[in-house]
Parts: structure tokens; C-alpha cells; sequence
């Protein structure tokens, strides 16, 4: 089992920034990819942005420019810098990892953390 946590959402004005982390703990035995998802209200769950295979990351064309994805690799978290927040970024974020355990893969998510764009 992989427990996956997530920090650092809450409220934030047009323009100002937030930043997200998530940190993994248990039985991590090959990390395929970790990264963050959102979903807005009435919306589906899509892809913000995470890393894939070595340093590679994928990133939403919303995040593009604005957000940032980094890590850590000894201690197992992901970080999300969001800057120049838009109303349309409101939603509950969640970090997701895709851990291999012996050539199956396993998906793992977060509880959420709710971010809110709003003046």
C-alpha cells in the first residue's frame, strides 16, 4: 500500500500563487510516475501536471507557463507552484502515483486538497 498526502491548498486571489505538495510513504517499490490531477466542479478529473519516465513531465496547455512541477526524490514528494491563479483553476487538486509492484501497476490518489480562485 502507497498513502499518498497532500498539503497546501486553500483560498487565493486572481493572480497570487499557491503552492502544493504531496508526499508518498509505504511500500514504494518503483515509482512510474507521480504528479497532480484536478477536477473542477461539474467537470472531469484531467491532468495538471507530473513527471513520467526519468526528469520527463507532462504538463495541461492550462498549466503551461505558470505552474511548476518539481521533487524530490529521497523523500518521495512532489511539489506544484502555481502562479498567476485564475478563477478557472478552482478545483480539488489530487496527487496521484503509478508505483509498479513486480510488473503490475498500481494507482494511488491523494485525498484532494481543495484550491480556490476567488476576489
Amino acid at each position: 500500500q502507497v498513502q499518498l498526502m497532500e498539503s497546501g491548498g486553500g483560498l487565493v486571489q486572481p493572480g497570487g500563487s499557491l503552492r502544493l505538495s504531496c508526499a508518498a510513504s509505504g511500500r514504494i517499490f518503483t515509482l512510474k510516475t507521480m504528479g497532480w490531477y484536478r477536477q473542477g466542479p461539474g467537470l472531469e478529473r484531467e491532468l495538471v501536471a507530473r513527471f513520467t519516465t526519468g526528469d520527463n513531465t507532462d504538463y495541461a496547455d492550462s498549466a503551461k507557463g505558470r505552474f511548476t512541477i518539481s521533487r524530490d526524490n529521497i523523500k518521495n514528494t512532489v511539489n506544484l507552484q502555481m502562479s498567476s491563479l485564475k478563477p478557472e483553476d478552482t478545483a480539488v487538486y489530487y496527487c496521484n502515483a503509478l508505483v509498479d509492484v513486480m510488473g503490475i501497476v498500481y494507482s494511488y490518489w491523494g485525498q484532494g486538497t481543495q484550491v480556490t480562485v476567488s476576489s
